[in-house]
């Protein structure tokens, strides 16, 4: 029986609105950001999840704790997840996004860390990263940790179910693309970064050939929708910085971290997404 799998990111918080890094850097939902959660919520409150895995960071945990709230009796375990984080930029966090590269600003990155200033070319390729961060390659292998504990379970039970997993934009991308990766035959060469504010994106799974899942057997992965976001058709997408400003694409999984992809020739199948 397939496991439909719904990815929500989180509501705009307040660190969204001043254009800085922020991976693990733990602020709450900013009052707009709380109105998108509320809306989300209602909108799945007649989609009924088996269970809800969150991010335990306090963006993604109010979305999920407003989608859970919205649930029907008998409400549906709710789970945190530490691997469900947004990619952390370690020393980087809290200092503010910087769209130039060391050649732009005519000094060493070690200059600049000394300064300060932690420039977003870093991140042009996968194994790019600050100093006590993670690079997108360290974030797949933990979003392939994540689907191992919160999707698979599922399909070794052989149950129809629907699990919600509220993360942060960088994971999302990533986790899409590591179930991709357990499907020999999926298409990869389709992005799926640049995701709105409590936009949704939904990926169905089941084992090809309908036998029981043992581990290493392919997977038959679908994406059905990509960042949805009709429950917001009402509200506005953001209080702070236009949407499609450079820092908000970053974060959403988009602009030059996209460009990342394509830049290392080390890892062919991570380059498709």
């Amino acid at each position: 029986m397939p496991v439909t799998v719904t990815f929500v990111r989180h509501g705009e918080s307040f660190d969204n609105l001043k254009e800085i890094w922020a991976g693990w850097k733990d602020a709450p939902l900013s009052d707009l950001g709380r109105k998108q959660a509320a809306a989300v919520g209602s909108y799945f409150s007649t989609t009924k999840f088996h269970t809800i895995y969150t991010s335990p960071l306090l963006r993604a945990n109010a979305t999920a704790q407003a989608i859970h709230a919205h649930q029907q009796e008998p409400f549906p375990p709710f789970i945190l997840s530490p691997k469900l984080r947004e990619q952390t930029f370690g020393e980087a966090e809290g200092n503010t996004w910087v769209n130039a590269s060391p050649e732009d600003l005519h000094k060493s990155l070690d200059q600049l860390y000394a300064m300060g200033i932690y420039p977003q070319s870093v991140y042009y390729t996968r194994d790019g990263k600050f100093p006590g961060a993670e690079s997108l390659n360290e974030l797949a292998a933990r979003t392939e940790e994540a689907i191992a504990e919160c999707v698979i379970p599922h399909l070794r039970s052989g149950e129809d179910v629907h699990v919600a997993l509220v993360s942060h934009g960088l994971c999302i991308s990533e986790l899409v693309a590591a179930l991709l990766r357990l499907d020999p035959d999926s298409n990869r060469d389709t992005s799926y970064r640049g995701l709105l504010n409590t936009a949704w994106t939904r990926v169905t799974v089941s084992i090809k050939g309908n036998g029981p899942y043992s581990e290493g057997v392919p997977l038959d992965v679908q994406v059905t929708h990509v960042n949805i976001a009709d429950h917001l058709k009402n509200i506005a997408l953001t209080s702070g910085p236009n949407e499609d400003s450079e820092a908000r694409k970053f974060f959403g999984g988009g602009g030059q971290t996209a460009n990342a992809t394509q830049s290392d020739d080390s890892d062919k199948d991570r380059q498709k997404l």
